[in-house]
Order: C-alpha cells, then sequence, then structure tokens
C-alpha cells in the first residue's frame, strides 16, 4: 500500500508542479539527478507526507478497531436458510487489506499512464520519417565565417519567456515584469510571431534546460528513447550533432560555460564539453577559484547576483587573451517553483514568482550596460533568450490577462547584420542555432542547420513550412534516424548492455 501511495502523490506533486512535463524529461531528469536543487526534493517530500500521513492515521484506527473486535472474538454471522454461518472478522479483514492495496496500486498506475500519456510513448508503431526528409546535418553544409570575426556572450535565462512582457508589447501583464529585457527587445532585433515583441515555440524534446539549450544550439529535440537510453554512462552525448559551439571551436573560438549550479545536473557538462570544448565554470569551479565558501549552498548552488558579479571577472580576464571567445552563461533564479528573490530585490508584485523575474530582469539590465562599457563590446554580439517556458504550473494565474501567448524570449544585440523580416514568423528554440550564427556574421549555404532555419533569412522555417502542430507530432514520434545517427554509438552501446542483461 506504501508504494501505491508513494507512486500516486509523486505523480499528483509532478503533474500540478511541472507544467507540461512529457515522459522524456521526466525519465531523463530522474538519471541526472546530480546537482539538482534541494528545494524541488524537499518541497516534493513534503507534498506526499502531508498528504500521506492522515491516510495512515485513520489506517491505524481502522486496525485498532479491528484488533479490538478480534481480542473481543467478535464474528461475523451470516443466516442462510435459517443456518447461521459464523466467519472470524480476521480473515476477512486481511482479504479486505489484499484487495484494497492491489485496487490501489492499479488506480495509481493508472494515473501515471494517462496523466504522463504513455500510451503514445510506449506505442511502438508510433515512429516516423521526420528527420529522414527534414534534418539537415551541419556537417555537410558550407559555412562562410567572416573575415573580423566577433566575440559571442549567450545568456539562457531560466524560465524567460514573452509572457511577461506589458500588453502594449505583447505580454500579458498591464506593466511589464522584466522592463530591461522588454527595453532591450524594442531596441534591437526581436523575432516575433505577431506584429508585437514575440519568441519561438518551444516544441517536444526542448522543455526543460539541458533540452532547451540542446535545441538552440544544436538544431535538435533532446529525446529518450522508447527502450530507455539514458544518454549518459557511454563515453558520448549525442555524437551525431554539430553543434554551435563545434563550429565555433573549428573556427578559432575559445568557448566557456558559466553557471551558478553543478554542470553535471542533466548532463550540462557532458553536453558541452563533447560539443565544443567548454572550459566549465560551475558552482564547483566557484568553489575552487575561491569565490565562494566550500560549504555556500543557496538555492541551486549560488545566487545570480554572484554569477553577474563573477561573469565580470572573468571577461575581464579572458578579454586580455588575443582570442575570439564564445562567454555562454546560465542564470537560475527565476526557476520554479516561485523563483529565488534576493535580499536586494524590490517586490512589486503579489507573487515571489513575479518579483524573481523582476529582479533577474534588474540585473541583466545592468550587466549589458556592463558589457557595452567595456572595450571588447565593440566586436562582441550579445544574445539572450529563455532556455524554455516557465514549467511553474501555476503561472497563468498570475496573468492580468485570460487570453494570452507564451514564447521562448530572444533579442540579438550588437549583430553583424541586420534582418527587416522579424516580424508575424512562425518559429522554434531550433532555428535559434543558425539564427545566431548570422547574428556572428557567418554565412551557412541553404541557411538551415539541423531542424533550424536562419531567421535573418527569408526561407521558411519548419514551423512555417508544415505547421507547428504537425512538426510537434512528428517530434514526439520514434525516429529511427535520430537514434542511430545523431545519438549514434552511444545508442548502440546501450542496445548491447540491453540485449545482454
Amino acid at each position: 500500500m506504501t508504494l501505491a501511495l508513494i507512486i500516486y502523490y509523486v505523480s499528483k506533486y509532478i503533474n500540478e508542479s511541472f507544467y507540461n512535463i512529457t515522459v522524456d524529461q521526466l525519465i531523463y531528469s530522474l538519471q541526472s539527478a546530480e546537482g539538482t536543487s534541494q528545494t524541488i526534493f524537499i518541497d516534493g517530500a513534503k507534498y506526499v507526507l502531508e498528504r500521506m500521513i492522515p491516510i495512515y492515521l485513520i489506517i491505524l484506527i481502522i486496525i485498532i478497531i479491528f484488533k479490538l473486535l478480534i481480542k473481543n472474538k467478535t464474528y461475523l454471522v451470516i443466516n442462510i436458510k435459517n443456518k447461521n454461518f459464523k466467519f472470524s472478522i480476521y480473515p476477512i479483514s486481511k482479504i479486505i487489506r489484499v484487495l484494497f492495496t492491489f485496487i490501489l496500486l492499479i488506480l495509481s498506475l493508472r494515473y501515471v499512464y494517462i496523466e504522463f500519456n504513455l500510451e503514445n510513448y510506449l506505442n511502438p508503431n508510433k515512429k516516423t520519417q521526420f528527420f529522414e526528409v527534414y534534418y539537415t546535418d551541419p556537417k555537410n553544409i558550407k559555412l562562410t565565417a567572416p573575415k573580423e570575426k566577433r566575440n559571442l556572450i549567450y545568456i539562457y535565462v531560466e524560465s524567460l519567456e514573452t509572457s511577461l512582457f506589458s500588453n502594449k508589447s505583447g505580454g500579458n501583464f498591464n506593466e511589464s515584469v522584466i522592463p530591461n529585457l522588454e527595453r532591450l527587445a524594442k531596441n534591437n532585433i526581436n523575432f516575433s510571431e505577431n506584429n508585437k515583441l514575440g519568441g519561438g515555440d518551444a516544441l517536444y524534446g526542448s522543455t526543460w534546460t539541458v533540452a532547451g539549450m540542446v535545441s538552440s544550439s544544436a538544431g535538435v529535440p533532446l529525446k529518450v528513447p522508447i527502450d530507455g537510453n539514458m544518454y549518459s554512462g557511454y563515453g558520448e552525448f549525442l555524437p551525431g550533432v554539430y553543434s554551435l559551439g563545434e563550429i565555433l571551436e573549428d573556427n578559432g573560438y575559445k568557448n566557456y560555460l558559466m553557471i551558478g549550479s553543478d554542470a553535471n545536473f542533466g548532463g550540462r557538462k557532458d553536453y558541452f564539453t563533447y560539443h565544443g570544448n567548454y572550459e566549465i565554470k560551475d558552482y564547483n569551479y566557484a568553489k575552487e577559484k575561491g569565490y565562494i565558501d566550500d560549504d555556500y549552498y543557496v538555492w541551486w548552488g549560488y545566487e545570480d547576483s554572484k554569477l553577474f558579479d563573477f561573469a565580470k571577472d572573468e571577461l575581464t580576464e579572458i578579454a586580455k587573451e588575443d582570442k575570439t571567445f564564445n562567454f555562454t552563461m546560465l542564470t537560475t533564479d527565476t526557476h520554479f517553483t516561485d523563483g529565488y528573490v534576493e535580499d536586494f530585490c524590490d517586490t512589486l508584485f503579489d507573487y515571489k514568482y513575479l518579483n524573481a523575474y523582476n529582479c533577474s530582469d534588474s540585473m541583466i539590465g545592468e550587466f549589458i550596460s556592463w558589457i557595452q562599457d567595456q572595450d571588447f563590446y565593440k566586436d562582441t554580439t550579445i544574445v539572450i533568450t529563455g532556455d524554455h517556458l516557465s514549467m511553474q504550473a501555476n503561472i497563468s494565474s498570475m496573468f492580468d490577462s485570460d487570453n494570452y501567448d507564451r514564447n521562448v524570449y530572444n533579442v540579438y544585440i550588437n549583430s553583424a547584420i541586420e534582418s527587416k523580416n522579424t516580424n508575424n514568423r512562425k518559429f522554434t528554440t531550433f532555428d535559434y542555432y543558425p539564427t545566431t550564427l548570422a547574428a556572428l556574421g557567418f554565412e551557412i549555404d541553404g541557411n538551415r542547420l539541423g531542424l533550424g532555419t536562419n531567421l535573418f533569412s527569408e526561407r521558411q522555417t519548419l514551423a512555417e513550412e508544415i505547421g507547428i502542430d504537425k512538426l510537434d507530432d512528428e517530434l514526439s514520434k520514434n525516429s529511427k534516424y535520430y537514434n542511430n545517427r545523431l545519438l549514434g554509438d552511444s545508442y548502440k552501446e546501450l542496445k548491447k548492455a540491453v540485449s545482454s542483461e
């Protein structure tokens, strides 16, 4: 019975706390849990215990009552055709307990099956030829680097979406929750799905942090195949893709990844190490460097105010080197649930989560101003995107409007090229991959890499070509091309391991 209750309430906690979670994400996160914020585990444990304890108290009372009945030799008497049949209460109660536990387990598993749409995930006939038709292998595409190379500062802002804009700019609030990021989008290049400010769709396999980073830097979703490939432990991470970091490395860039959490979480360290040989500057690096004490731990590691302060120091040193660089960052203060509001933050909103966004916005605005004051800025392009939509289940209840769109934020600052075709586009986070290269001045033969299309070009995106819904549906299906060509040897090694068990 305990197992049945745990399955049910853990599943219910995930379903109520995470927005639009997929089976791929759930499986991937469970097997890559190293470095996860303790808050999520604590909140989940509290949720489960608060609901299970009352049930156990009721069961305890029932057991005590049954024991009293048994002690007094109480029997169940059934009269059939004037004959009395006497049954001891105890064996009947035991049968009832076993039956009740079995039914509870079945109901719990049924809840998981329905809520997480396991029917589609486990369906072996749900296959697609989509990648064979539409995937453009970047390794086979002519890429021409500019004569004068530009540095790249790429900032992934946790859960940053366009719903946080003011109504007049296309968002869902009377007053902008993120005024600095809204201003940056207005004054620079922002690609939008309408006539106002906007962003791209995060489709299947792109809706959590590492998946969002993969989709926007490699143009592919992060998918867990039906036979359970766990991506780590087999020596490589998506060895078949050719990512932004690899292209930059092959063109003489030095890559860096700076985050305030443990880079091991979600396989981020593996991905960025295998794809571009990034120098990892994470929570563990900060301790080694002496930025924070060995026992310091806040939220997911250390807070964003420290991240931006440390980034200034790192960028100052990196800029002294005579080498073009790609400095990628990821914030954490706006991670669900409810975000992390630092002590100095203003609290202008009724919701803690919105205050976390608002404070993050002020830090990013100040950081961008600092970059623009540096000598290296004239040769640097800044890209800011969300990693995915917020996963906070109740975020829509915070909106000022009932009619809303939710898309992943983007802005390109100090781009090498301009674009007149920025509005009324249908696009996804896959498109950020070639678009970022184009913003650095790279010419892309055919303007498509992976599943992404260069938004600076006139070429239709896949979302425009076949439609968002069809694209999303095809990505959810099992792909032989994806498994064998993109997962490559890691997929084959896993199959060997599974077959030998």
